[in-house]
């Protein structure tokens, strides 16, 4: 026990140090993304000019309205629903169902009618100073935030499994590593002996591990799915909420073990034994880590496992490698 403390002691006063130099790296970082993202922003506006022509709905729709990777402009009537996948809907008409716009904004102009419900994810909902014309029994959903990234992603979804390098990108790669590394230091100083052990049991049993790791997002899963769709509103928003909350605390738990592991697993090839230590195992986890998340086609994958086996790690907690021991 006296030995321990002041090995945590001395990570803990390293980990402050560490901490200040990474902050002011982060800030650093944060100046230069910023420059170039007003840069990439000003590439963005001039990249829209050379958009798709919006679908224009003259007369009379009897089926619902699908745009692509393109605006949709209703000036005739649309009987069912308007949906755009990276481009606004403008309704200049009448449409009796639903209008949806995902990565971009509803406009309704004044003097048009919406029947159904308006659900925006990335942009907003426009409808001038007067109060739109809706049916009293629709809801509107919105979520503003992230509209050029949703945009983009509809409009070339490959570009979701092959990450374009540039400045910004490389910056919050960067931003990754720091954020992971001062986290991964916070807890390995407040709880040595839980990560340690889960690294020990990520090594000897790594099967098992995985095979937990299945089992428990299946189970998950389809429980936040069944608990939604019988359970009253509010129980199961409270169960999807505790589910949310234990995949989070589990993949973070998990993502610093793993850094650790594969940390130790670095320093034994790359450097000698003197120049070894928890802090550089720490850093050189998150930076590979980091690395690996940003080859094309493969990161959703291992993204896939990281949660697999952070959520395994988590489970088997109580789990003693000297139960099989012989």
């Amino acid at each position: 026990m006296n030995s321990i403390l002041p090995q945590t002691w001395h990570l803990y006063s390293l980990g402050r140090v560490v901490a200040k130099t990474s902050a002011a790296v982060m800030l650093l970082v944060v100046a230069v993304i910023a420059a170039y993202g007003a840069q990439e922003a000003g590439a963005v506006g001039a990249a829209r000019e050379n958009e798709q022509p919006p679908l224009v709905v003259e007369g009379e729709s009897a089926s619902d309205v699908f745009g692509l990777g393109r605006s949709v402009v209703v000036r005739g009537s649309v009987r069912h629903g308007v949906v755009s996948f990276g481009g606004d809907v403008i309704v200049e008409g009448r449409v009796e169902g639903d209008v949806a716009a995902v990565g971009g904004s509803v406009r309704q102009i004044p003097g048009s009618f919406i029947g159904g419900d308006v659900i925006v994810i990335g942009g907003a909902y426009h409808h001038g100073k007067s109060a739109p014309g809706r049916d009293p029994r629709s809801k509107t959903l919105m979520y503003a935030g992230y509209e050029e990234e949703l945009r983009e992603l509809a409009r070339h979804p490959a570009s979701l499994l092959t990450p374009r390098l540039s400045p910004v990108y490389i910056g919050q790669r960067v931003l990754s590593v720091l954020f992971w590394f001062i986290l991964s230091l916070a807890l390995t100083a407040m709880s040595p002996g839980a990560i340690s052990r889960a690294v020990a049991r990520l090594q000897l049993t790594n099967l098992r591990v995985a095979v937990i790791g299945v089992v428990g997002a299946f189970v998950l899963t389809f429980g936040s799915t069944v608990s939604l769709k019988l359970l009253p509103p509010a129980l199961g928003a409270t169960v999807g909420m505790m589910t949310l909350l234990c995949l989070l605390i589990s993949y973070v738990f998990g993502r610093v073990v793993i850094h650790a592991a594969t940390g130790r697993w670095l320093q034994r090839q790359l450097l000698s034994e003197e120049r070894r230590s928890e802090s550089v195992a720490l850093l050189l986890g998150a930076g590979f880590w980091a690395v690996m998340l940003t080859l094309p086609y493969v990161w959703p994958l291992l993204v896939a496992g990281l949660v697999v086996a952070s959520l395994g790690l988590s489970l088997t907690a109580r789990y003693r490698l000297g139960w099989k021991r012989t």
